[in-house]
């Protein structure tokens, strides 16, 4: 399986990478390719490619503030939750993605 992320907070400073961080650790603990975009007080880092969602099974949105540049995941599926969730229990949210899609 294949994801691609996006972690935004209100402030942009740490909650955004813990987000980040732990949605990639917990993807690599479960065998899976997760690729994560950052939207933080720095900007959007580590950026989605065209080839990176068109690539995606879905995409998650651990988010706390509006995604910016949301259309260039028009037609994918999206998990949308709380940054907490993903900082908190990202296995949990990895494993509720899986069953969703059925894999």
């Amino acid at each position: 399986m294949t994801l691609v992320a996006v972690t935004a907070c209100p402030t942009g400073i740490a909650h955004t990478y813990m987000a980040a961080e732990r949605l990639e650790k917990a993807g690599r603990k479960m065998g899976l390719s997760i690729k994560v975009e950052t939207q933080g007080a720095m900007g959007i880092e580590n950026e989605l490619t065209p080839a990176d969602v068109a690539a995606a099974d879905a995409v998650i949105f651990a988010v706390g503030i509006p995604v910016l540049r949301k259309e260039r995941f028009a037609g994918k599926k999206i998990f949308e939750i709380p940054v907490q969730d993903a900082i908190k229990s990202a296995e949990a949210v990895l494993t509720r993605v899986k069953g969703e899609l059925g894999l």
